[in-house]
């Protein structure tokens, strides 16, 4: 897995745009203006950070090293998933699909609706 796929597989999601913003040097990608997945380097790895519940994120980081808390959002939403461990693809994309329902249930109606048509 590689941060180009990463990206291809998150601008996919319906209403999913890469931000102009970039105070963190990455590539954001956000849906109704919330990020829900960000693309970078951390200390030289490459790694991809993505929203989660809190119990969810600390189960996460007990189970698999590569993923970390993350250094610039909040670290009891945000995990920061290293792309040069061992974690399987299948689970980069349930990450980022869960990731995306999360903040997408937590937009207004009248957004959510405008994203599914």
């Amino acid at each position: 897995m590689n941060t180009d796929q990463l990206l291809d597989y998150c601008l996919s999601k319906p209403g999913a745009h890469q931000s102009a913003e970039n105070p963190w040097q990455a590539s954001q990608v956000k849906v109704a203006g919330v990020m829900f997945a960000m693309l970078r380097d951390i200390d030289g790895h490459p790694a991809i950070s993505l929203k989660t519940s809190h119990q969810t994120a600390e189960n996460l980081r007990h189970q698999h090293p590569e993923i970390i808390p993350c250094d610039c959002l909040n670290k009891a939403h945000w995990n920061s998933v290293l792309l040069d461990g061992n974690l399987p693809d299948s689970q980069f994309y349930a990450l980022i699909d869960s990731s995306y329902q999360l903040v997408l249930s937590s937009l207004p109606e009248e957004k959510r609706h405008a994203i599914s048509g």
